[in-house]
Protein backbone atom coordinates (compact mmCIF):
# COMPACT_ATOMS: atom_id res chain seq x y z
CA UNK A 1 0.00 0.00 0.00
CA UNK A 2 2.64 2.41 0.85
CA UNK A 3 5.51 1.22 -1.35
CA UNK A 4 7.92 0.34 1.94
CA UNK A 5 8.71 -3.25 3.71
CA UNK A 6 6.54 -1.72 7.35
CA UNK A 7 6.64 -3.62 10.41
CA UNK A 8 4.18 -2.74 13.70
CA UNK A 9 5.27 -3.69 17.33
CA UNK A 10 1.90 -4.43 18.52
CA UNK A 11 1.68 -3.19 22.13
CA UNK A 12 -1.79 -3.24 21.75
CA UNK A 13 -1.97 -6.71 22.34
CA UNK A 14 -0.01 -6.43 25.43
CA UNK A 15 -1.34 -7.06 29.06
CA UNK A 16 -3.80 -4.20 30.05
CA UNK A 17 -3.91 -3.39 25.96
CA UNK A 18 -1.02 -0.98 26.11
CA UNK A 19 2.70 -0.37 26.36
CA UNK A 20 2.59 1.59 29.86
CA UNK A 21 2.75 -1.69 32.16
CA UNK A 22 5.91 -1.83 30.90
CA UNK A 23 7.16 1.19 32.88
CA UNK A 24 4.75 0.76 36.10
CA UNK A 25 6.37 -2.47 36.87
CA UNK A 26 9.61 -1.17 36.12
CA UNK A 27 8.56 1.81 38.63
CA UNK A 28 6.48 -0.47 41.57
CA UNK A 29 8.93 -2.83 41.92
CA UNK A 30 11.58 -0.11 43.50
CA UNK A 31 8.97 1.60 45.59
CA UNK A 32 8.61 1.23 49.32
CA UNK A 33 5.81 2.63 49.68
CA UNK A 34 3.04 0.37 49.69
CA UNK A 35 0.37 3.05 48.53
CA UNK A 36 0.38 4.48 45.04
CA UNK A 37 -1.09 7.17 43.12
CA UNK A 38 -1.05 8.02 39.53
CA UNK A 39 -2.96 10.36 37.37
CA UNK A 40 -3.97 8.98 33.79
CA UNK A 41 -6.22 9.76 30.83
CA UNK A 42 -6.31 5.91 31.23
CA UNK A 43 -3.30 3.56 30.01
CA UNK A 44 -1.08 5.10 32.52
CA UNK A 45 -3.79 3.77 35.02
CA UNK A 46 -4.34 0.55 34.26
CA UNK A 47 -0.53 -0.64 33.88
CA UNK A 48 -0.13 1.10 37.16
CA UNK A 49 -3.20 -0.96 38.55
CA UNK A 50 -2.36 -4.14 37.38
CA UNK A 51 1.37 -3.72 38.70
CA UNK A 52 -0.15 -2.45 41.73
CA UNK A 53 -2.20 -5.35 42.21
CA UNK A 54 0.49 -7.91 40.77
CA UNK A 55 3.02 -6.64 43.91
CA UNK A 56 0.21 -6.45 46.17
CA UNK A 57 -0.11 -2.60 46.32
CA UNK A 58 -2.70 -0.36 46.80
CA UNK A 59 -3.15 2.10 43.65
CA UNK A 60 -5.39 5.23 43.80
CA UNK A 61 -5.56 6.10 39.76
CA UNK A 62 -7.13 9.90 39.42
CA UNK A 63 -8.60 10.54 35.71
CA UNK A 64 -10.39 13.69 34.19
CA UNK A 65 -13.87 13.17 34.08
CA UNK A 66 -13.50 12.94 30.43
CA UNK A 67 -11.53 9.51 30.52
CA UNK A 68 -13.32 7.28 28.51
CA UNK A 69 -15.56 4.84 30.72
CA UNK A 70 -14.37 1.71 29.31
CA UNK A 71 -10.33 2.78 30.36
CA UNK A 72 -12.34 3.73 33.80
CA UNK A 73 -13.99 0.56 34.16
CA UNK A 74 -10.82 -1.45 32.90
CA UNK A 75 -8.76 0.01 35.34
CA UNK A 76 -11.28 -0.42 38.20
CA UNK A 77 -11.32 -4.38 37.25
CA UNK A 78 -7.77 -4.32 37.82
CA UNK A 79 -8.48 -3.53 41.89
CA UNK A 80 -7.68 0.25 41.51
CA UNK A 81 -9.67 3.03 43.39
CA UNK A 82 -10.41 5.30 40.53
CA UNK A 83 -10.89 9.04 41.58
CA UNK A 84 -12.66 11.30 38.83
CA UNK A 85 -11.02 14.86 38.92
CA UNK A 86 -11.24 18.18 37.00
CA UNK A 87 -11.88 18.38 33.00
CA UNK A 88 -8.47 17.46 31.57
CA UNK A 89 -5.05 15.31 31.97
CA UNK A 90 -3.35 18.23 34.24
CA UNK A 91 -6.57 18.52 36.53
CA UNK A 92 -6.38 15.07 37.42
CA UNK A 93 -2.38 15.41 37.21
CA UNK A 94 -2.20 18.24 40.20
CA UNK A 95 -4.76 16.63 42.03
CA UNK A 96 -3.03 13.19 42.13
CA UNK A 97 0.55 15.30 42.98
CA UNK A 98 -1.39 16.63 45.87
CA UNK A 99 -2.13 13.80 47.83
CA UNK A 100 0.86 13.27 49.77
CA UNK A 101 0.09 9.93 51.41
CA UNK A 102 0.55 8.02 48.75
CA UNK A 103 3.87 7.42 46.34
CA UNK A 104 3.18 9.63 43.16
CA UNK A 105 3.83 7.86 40.02
CA UNK A 106 3.96 9.81 37.03
CA UNK A 107 2.89 9.25 33.76
CA UNK A 108 5.74 9.98 31.80
CA UNK A 109 8.34 12.43 33.45
CA UNK A 110 10.59 9.47 35.38
CA UNK A 111 13.07 8.09 34.70
CA UNK A 112 12.12 4.45 35.66
CA UNK A 113 8.99 5.15 33.43
CA UNK A 114 11.12 6.06 30.25
CA UNK A 115 13.57 3.40 30.98
CA UNK A 116 10.52 0.71 31.15
CA UNK A 117 9.45 2.57 27.76
CA UNK A 118 12.23 1.37 26.07
CA UNK A 119 12.21 -2.06 26.48
CA UNK A 120 10.46 -1.75 23.41
CA UNK A 121 13.33 -0.36 21.69
CA UNK A 122 15.62 -3.00 23.03
CA UNK A 123 12.91 -6.05 21.81
CA UNK A 124 12.57 -4.37 18.13
CA UNK A 125 16.55 -4.35 17.35
CA UNK A 126 16.55 -7.90 18.39
CA UNK A 127 13.94 -9.04 15.74
CA UNK A 128 14.73 -6.16 13.14
CA UNK A 129 17.91 -5.29 11.67
CA UNK A 130 18.50 -2.42 9.61
CA UNK A 131 15.50 -0.56 9.78
CA UNK A 132 15.42 2.67 8.29
CA UNK A 133 12.86 4.70 11.00
CA UNK A 134 11.04 4.17 13.77
CA UNK A 135 7.55 5.99 14.30
CA UNK A 136 6.23 6.12 17.76
CA UNK A 137 3.33 7.87 19.44
CA UNK A 138 4.29 10.79 21.27
CA UNK A 139 2.25 12.43 24.22
CA UNK A 140 4.71 13.47 26.93
CA UNK A 141 6.66 11.87 25.73
CA UNK A 142 7.97 9.02 28.10
CA UNK A 143 7.53 6.20 25.36
CA UNK A 144 9.38 7.97 22.54
CA UNK A 145 12.25 8.70 25.53
CA UNK A 146 12.80 5.10 26.18
CA UNK A 147 12.78 4.15 22.80
CA UNK A 148 14.67 6.70 21.21
CA UNK A 149 17.35 6.41 23.73
CA UNK A 150 17.37 2.54 23.18
CA UNK A 151 17.57 2.88 19.67
CA UNK A 152 20.26 5.68 19.09
CA UNK A 153 22.83 3.59 21.94
CA UNK A 154 22.08 0.94 19.80
CA UNK A 155 21.62 2.12 15.92
CA UNK A 156 22.31 5.25 15.44
CA UNK A 157 21.67 5.21 11.87
CA UNK A 158 17.94 4.36 12.24
CA UNK A 159 15.69 7.53 12.37
CA UNK A 160 13.50 7.91 15.68
CA UNK A 161 10.54 9.80 14.63
CA UNK A 162 7.76 11.13 16.62
CA UNK A 163 3.87 11.36 15.57
CA UNK A 164 1.35 13.53 17.52
CA UNK A 165 -2.08 14.42 16.94
CA UNK A 166 -3.06 17.78 15.37
CA UNK A 167 -4.96 18.17 18.05
CA UNK A 168 -2.57 18.18 20.89
CA UNK A 169 1.00 19.41 19.27
CA UNK A 170 2.87 20.44 22.58
CA UNK A 171 6.02 17.85 21.78
CA UNK A 172 5.62 18.83 18.05
CA UNK A 173 5.79 22.67 19.17
CA UNK A 174 8.49 22.43 21.77
CA UNK A 175 10.34 20.33 19.21
CA UNK A 176 10.35 22.98 16.64
CA UNK A 177 10.98 25.94 19.38
CA UNK A 178 13.81 23.77 20.74
CA UNK A 179 11.92 24.86 24.48
CA UNK A 180 8.48 23.42 26.17
CA UNK A 181 5.49 24.79 24.35
CA UNK A 182 2.48 24.14 26.65
CA UNK A 183 -0.56 23.63 24.78
CA UNK A 184 -3.91 23.22 24.86
CA UNK A 185 -5.54 19.83 23.51
CA UNK A 186 -8.53 20.08 21.15
CA UNK A 187 -11.17 16.87 21.38
CA UNK A 188 -9.20 13.79 19.41
CA UNK A 189 -9.68 10.40 18.81
CA UNK A 190 -6.05 9.64 19.86
CA UNK A 191 -7.16 11.08 23.41
CA UNK A 192 -4.55 8.64 24.76
CA UNK A 193 -1.84 11.33 23.47
CA UNK A 194 -3.88 14.39 24.68
CA UNK A 195 -1.45 16.01 26.65
CA UNK A 196 -0.87 19.74 27.12
CA UNK A 197 2.32 19.89 28.25
CA UNK A 198 5.75 17.48 27.10
CA UNK A 199 7.71 16.50 30.04
CA UNK A 200 10.76 18.42 31.97
CA UNK A 201 12.72 14.92 31.63
CA UNK A 202 11.59 13.79 28.33
CA UNK A 203 11.77 16.63 26.20
CA UNK A 204 15.65 16.88 27.46
CA UNK A 205 16.06 12.82 25.85
CA UNK A 206 13.72 13.89 22.81
CA UNK A 207 16.13 16.65 22.27
CA UNK A 208 19.18 15.00 22.25
CA UNK A 209 17.95 11.36 20.56
CA UNK A 210 14.95 12.04 18.51
CA UNK A 211 14.99 12.94 14.51
CA UNK A 212 12.14 14.71 14.27
CA UNK A 213 7.93 15.03 15.16
CA UNK A 214 5.29 14.94 13.19
CA UNK A 215 1.51 15.55 13.12
CA UNK A 216 -0.93 14.04 11.43
CA UNK A 217 -5.14 14.93 11.11
CA UNK A 218 -8.36 13.75 12.78
CA UNK A 219 -9.36 11.92 9.15
CA UNK A 220 -5.77 10.41 8.96
CA UNK A 221 -5.93 8.84 12.28
CA UNK A 222 -9.80 7.47 11.64
CA UNK A 223 -8.40 5.68 8.14
CA UNK A 224 -5.37 4.31 10.18
CA UNK A 225 -7.72 2.73 12.55
CA UNK A 226 -10.12 1.88 9.56
CA UNK A 227 -6.90 0.31 8.23
CA UNK A 228 -5.76 -1.43 11.07
CA UNK A 229 -9.19 -3.38 11.77
CA UNK A 230 -9.33 -4.47 7.60
CA UNK A 231 -5.97 -5.20 6.97
CA UNK A 232 -4.22 -6.32 10.13
CA UNK A 233 -7.39 -7.26 11.81
CA UNK A 234 -6.64 -5.10 14.58
CA UNK A 235 -8.20 -3.15 17.50
CA UNK A 236 -6.38 -0.07 17.57
CA UNK A 237 -6.73 3.17 19.58
CA UNK A 238 -6.62 6.66 18.08
CA UNK A 239 -3.27 7.04 19.84
CA UNK A 240 -1.71 4.03 18.47
CA UNK A 241 -2.97 4.39 15.03
CA UNK A 242 -1.05 7.64 14.74
CA UNK A 243 2.33 6.00 13.25
CA UNK A 244 0.21 4.66 10.47
CA UNK A 245 -1.48 8.00 9.96
CA UNK A 246 1.94 9.41 9.62
CA UNK A 247 2.53 7.02 6.83
CA UNK A 248 -0.84 7.85 5.36
CA UNK A 249 -0.30 11.34 4.95
CA UNK A 250 4.08 10.85 4.38
CA UNK A 251 4.16 8.14 2.03
CA UNK A 252 6.28 9.43 -0.15
CA UNK A 253 9.20 9.80 2.64
CA UNK A 254 8.99 6.93 3.22
CA UNK A 255 9.09 5.00 0.43
CA UNK A 256 11.65 2.20 -0.41
CA UNK A 257 12.15 2.22 3.46
CA UNK A 258 12.47 -0.55 5.93
CA UNK A 259 9.73 1.27 8.62
CA UNK A 260 8.40 0.42 11.72
CA UNK A 261 5.21 1.25 13.54
CA UNK A 262 5.13 1.30 17.53
CA UNK A 263 1.13 0.57 17.79
CA UNK A 264 0.95 1.79 21.15
CA UNK A 265 -2.60 0.83 22.15
CA UNK A 266 -5.24 -0.65 21.37
CA UNK A 267 -7.64 0.32 24.45
CA UNK A 268 -10.45 2.04 22.50
CA UNK A 269 -13.83 2.90 23.41
CA UNK A 270 -16.27 0.36 21.19
CA UNK A 271 -19.16 3.35 21.91
CA UNK A 272 -16.86 5.60 19.94
CA UNK A 273 -15.67 2.99 17.13
CA UNK A 274 -18.51 2.98 15.07
CA UNK A 275 -18.44 6.92 14.29
CA UNK A 276 -14.42 6.23 14.05
CA UNK A 277 -14.89 3.55 11.42
CA UNK A 278 -18.14 6.22 9.36
CA UNK A 279 -15.56 9.02 9.76
CA UNK A 280 -12.56 6.95 8.17
CA UNK A 281 -14.94 6.01 5.31
CA UNK A 282 -15.87 9.54 4.33
CA UNK A 283 -12.67 10.38 4.25
CA UNK A 284 -11.03 8.07 1.99
CA UNK A 285 -14.05 7.98 -0.54
CA UNK A 286 -15.63 4.54 0.17
CA UNK A 287 -18.51 6.61 1.97
CA UNK A 288 -19.74 9.52 0.05
CA UNK A 289 -22.67 11.81 0.70
CA UNK A 290 -23.87 15.08 -1.32
CA UNK A 291 -27.20 17.09 -2.06
CA UNK A 292 -28.50 17.20 -5.26
CA UNK A 293 -30.91 19.59 -6.85
CA UNK A 294 -33.38 17.72 -9.35
CA UNK A 295 -36.58 19.17 -10.92
CA UNK A 296 -39.50 17.73 -8.48
CA UNK A 297 -41.14 15.86 -11.88
CA UNK A 298 -41.50 12.45 -12.29
CA UNK A 299 -38.35 10.70 -13.54
CA UNK A 300 -36.10 13.11 -12.01
CA UNK A 301 -35.07 10.38 -9.31
CA UNK A 302 -35.05 7.79 -11.34
CA UNK A 303 -32.55 9.17 -13.90
CA UNK A 304 -30.05 10.05 -10.62
CA UNK A 305 -30.07 6.65 -9.39
CA UNK A 306 -29.75 5.23 -12.48
CA UNK A 307 -26.43 7.33 -13.24
CA UNK A 308 -25.50 5.77 -9.98
CA UNK A 309 -25.98 2.39 -9.85
CA UNK A 310 -24.49 2.52 -13.55
CA UNK A 311 -21.64 3.39 -12.10
CA UNK A 312 -21.03 0.74 -9.68
CA UNK A 313 -21.77 2.39 -6.41
CA UNK A 314 -24.52 1.25 -3.68
CA UNK A 315 -27.09 3.80 -2.38
CA UNK A 316 -27.35 3.70 1.67
CA UNK A 317 -29.57 6.24 1.88
CA UNK A 318 -31.44 8.85 -0.28
CA UNK A 319 -33.96 11.44 1.67
CA UNK A 320 -36.47 13.57 -1.25
CA UNK A 321 -36.78 17.14 0.72
CA UNK A 322 -39.48 19.09 -1.12
CA UNK A 323 -39.59 21.86 1.89
CA UNK A 324 -36.19 22.85 2.32
CA UNK A 325 -36.27 26.78 2.56
CA UNK A 326 -33.00 27.42 0.10
CA UNK A 327 -34.54 25.32 -2.91
CA UNK A 328 -36.56 27.16 -5.63
CA UNK A 329 -40.54 25.51 -6.10
CA UNK A 330 -40.56 23.57 -8.90
CA UNK A 331 -37.16 21.90 -7.58
CA UNK A 332 -36.62 18.93 -4.65
CA UNK A 333 -33.24 18.09 -2.13
CA UNK A 334 -32.04 14.79 -2.76
CA UNK A 335 -29.85 14.09 0.21
CA UNK A 336 -27.40 11.20 -0.77
CA UNK A 337 -25.28 8.35 0.84
CA UNK A 338 -23.51 6.09 -1.61
CA UNK A 339 -21.03 3.29 -1.32
CA UNK A 340 -18.20 3.64 -3.65
CA UNK A 341 -14.48 2.25 -3.71
CA UNK A 342 -12.89 5.60 -3.16
CA UNK A 343 -12.04 9.00 -3.60
CA UNK A 344 -11.79 8.50 -7.36
CA UNK A 345 -14.47 6.44 -8.11
CA UNK A 346 -17.07 8.97 -5.92
CA UNK A 347 -15.81 12.22 -8.11
CA UNK A 348 -16.59 9.75 -11.56
CA UNK A 349 -19.75 9.42 -9.77
CA UNK A 350 -20.34 13.11 -9.06
CA UNK A 351 -19.34 14.46 -12.22
CA UNK A 352 -21.43 12.20 -14.04
CA UNK A 353 -24.56 13.42 -12.26
CA UNK A 354 -23.61 16.93 -13.43
CA UNK A 355 -22.95 15.87 -16.65
CA UNK A 356 -26.89 14.79 -16.51
CA UNK A 357 -27.91 18.55 -15.67
CA UNK A 358 -28.03 17.87 -12.08
CA UNK A 359 -26.54 20.48 -9.81
CA UNK A 360 -24.63 19.30 -7.06
CA UNK A 361 -24.59 21.48 -3.68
Amino acid sequence: MFGCEVYLKAENLQKTGSFKVRGAFNKLIKLKSDKIIAASMGNHSQGVAFAAQTLGLKAKIVMPVTASIVKQEATRGYGAEVVLHGDSFKDALDYAISQKDYAFIHAFDDEDIIAGQGTIGIEILDEIKNIGAILVPVGGGGLISGIAAAIKNLSPKTEVIGVQSSSATSAYESFIAKKIIETHPHPTIADGIAVGRVGEMTFEIISKYVDDIIKVTEESIAIAILHFLERKKLVVEGAGAVTLAALIEQKERFKGKKILLVVSGGNIDFTLVDRIINKGLVSNGRVGMFNVIVGDVPGSLHNLTGVIVEHGANILNLVNDRLASDIPIGKALLKVTVEAKGLQHLSEIKNAIKELGFDIK
